[in-house]
């Protein structure tokens, strides 16, 4: 099964792939930019982070590091949660995506404020759900999201989809047409249903479970 990657892979993941007999393609069709400096007064006491990109960019920043101390983190995804913590942070819940995090957040924390660490470019589900709720967010751009170009030749079985930007960077010079896409979580399946119904989703959004849907595919076809 020949697959279109639309980011550069772990080295870990790539082999998991390649002990399964895909052929694999890899092309990042996004590229991330640290924002550099910031705004940043004073942050609340509860913290969001839905990306390791937002990670990453604030442990450039030692200011902002200095005005993490003793806060706590709400976070999207296992590995966001494992950065922060191998970085001295405390996690309080993971959610699997922005709009699960969001409801948690109105539902165990009322009347409360947050601070946001995101990119440019994201999904509008905290933003939009907790002022709803009455719940303070104060969102911190600490990275831009770069939509890269690329057209892409030959036939490809398989696309893996990793965020709703890299559906767009791919979107953007090439088709969605006799080819079975597979999407790492919900935001990036919402993308994908803009162009094709021939998708599936991962039942979380993990490697692992990334890796099983691409072996349910093939089993279920195989029948």
């Amino acid at each position: 099964m020949r697959l279109l990657v639309t980011k550069i892979l772990s080295q870990d993941f790539r082999d998991r792939l390649l002990m399964h007999q895909f052929s694999l393609v890899e092309q990042a069709f996004i590229k991330i930019s640290l924002i550099e400096n910031p705004k940043i007064d004073q942050l609340f006491d509860r913290l969001i982070f839905t990306s390791r990109n937002a990670v990453n960019a604030v442990l450039f920043s030692p200011k902002i590091l200095k005005m993490m101390e003793g806060k706590t983190a709400y976070c999207v995804g296992k590995k966001t949660a494992a950065l922060l913590v191998e970085n001295g942070q405390k996690v309080a819940k993971i959610a699997q995506n922005s709009e699960e995090l969001a409801y948690f957040l109105t539902k165990n924390h009322q009347n409360e404020s947050f601070s946001y660490f995101c990119g440019k470019l994201r999904t509008p589900d905290l933003e939009e759900i907790l002022p709803a709720h009455g719940m303070g967010i104060q969102p911190i751009e600490v990275y831009a999201t770069h939509l890269q170009d690329h057209t892409v030749k030959g036939h490809f079985d398989g696309i893996l989809f990793f965020s709703p930007s890299g559906v767009r960077g791919y979107a953007q010079s090439n088709g969605f047409e006799n080819t079975h896409c597979f999407c790492l979580g919900n935001s990036t399946a919402k993308e994908v249903a803009l162009h094709t119904s021939q998708y599936t989703v991962a039942k979380e959004p993990s490697e692992s479970q990334l890796l099983l849907s691409l072996k349910n595919h093939i089993t279920l076809h195989e029948e």
